[in-house]
């Protein structure tokens, strides 16, 4: 009669591992489904906020060229030589462009543009999948 009871238990043993194993695959398929809907949300939004920011851009870059000549002009019209106000106005230009642009760097190495959550759950279920204890 002991040997009845281990039959039975086998194939339910055998169910239940096949049964964790479907479940972390789907678990996996699901993961990976949300880390590329995330990727595609946030690359949407990007390109959506990408046009008017753009845009604004070259205005602002017009923009401060016809006031830097103004102010070169200015600047000669006030005594100094014309080629001094450009010089004068250039370099205040070129200092505030590149404090602007370390700023930007700074700012663009601190984050990670990828989905950390589901990444990390991604990871570790593949780790589970592959090492399991």
């Amino acid at each position: 009669m002991a040997t009845d009871l281990q039959s039975p238990s086998e194939p339910q043993l055998a169910n239940l591992v096949g049964g964790i194993l479907n479940d972390a695959q789907e678990l996996f398929k699901q993961q990976i489904a949300l880390v590329r809907h995330e990727v595609k949300e946030d690359f949407r939004k990007s390109k959506e906020a990408a046009v008017p920011l753009g845009l604004g851009l070259w205005l602002a870059g017009v923009g401060s060229v016809l006031l830097g000549i103004t102010l070169a002009l200015i600047l000669a019209e006030i005594g100094l030589p014309l080629w001094a106000g450009f010089a004068v106005v250039g370099a205040v230009v070129f200092l505030a462009g590149a404090g602007l642009f370390y700023v930007g760097k700074q700012k663009f190495q601190s984050f990670n543009p990828l989905p950390d959550q589901s990444a990390k759950a991604l990871e570790e279920n593949l780790e589970w999948i592959t090492k399991p204890k």
